[in-house]
């Protein structure tokens, strides 16, 4: 069985939000383990200090790497990364669990994204869109496309 970590960047304040995220993992516990790690997102007393930016960062990072499964095959999100499509992120999951492990990480910054050593952790970075969305909406999106995924491996109907 594939298990799936999300770790996230601050806590998921909208409700509208929450249980959107509850019925995706509900449908996705039907084809895998899925877990959720909430990391403390690092209050910036001066907003947009670059300096102060790189040094929450530098704090979440360490989090972040601490709260990483051993041996698992971390993705990391950004909007730098490579675009992918649905299927290729269906793919991108079948071929890790098929020729590496069953552990695959996906990694969400906060609002400033994420410190350069976290994404030099990660084998890959991809990004959805070149837009940017907020932290909180991402974990919906990416639990939304983690299902459709699965859907795709196992040949239902959801996606079309």
């Amino acid at each position: 069985m594939i298990n799936i970590t999300i770790i996230a960047v601050g806590k998921i304040k909208e409700n509208y939000l929450t249980l959107g995220i509850e019925e995706y993992l509900k449908r996705i516990k039907k084809y895998s383990k899925i877990e959720i790690i909430e990391i403390i997102d690092e209050k910036n007393p001066s907003n947009d200090n670059d300096s102060e930016i790189i040094k929450i960062l530098e704090q979440e990072s360490d989090q972040i790497l601490s709260k990483i499964p051993k041996d698992s095959f971390i993705i990391a999100l950004g909007i730098e990364g490579e675009m992918i499509s649905s299927e290729a992120l269906a793919d991108l999951i079948d071929k890790t669990t098929q020729y590496r492990n069953n552990k695959i990480v996906f990694i969400i910054g906060s609002s400033h994204g994420l410190a350069e050593k976290v994404k030099k952790n990660a084998e890959k970075v991809i990004s959805f869109s070149k837009m940017t969305f907020p932290h909180q909406l991402m974990r919906l999106i990416l639990c939304e496309q983690l299902y459709r995924s699965l859907s795709i491996l196992n040949h239902t109907s959801y996606h079309k």
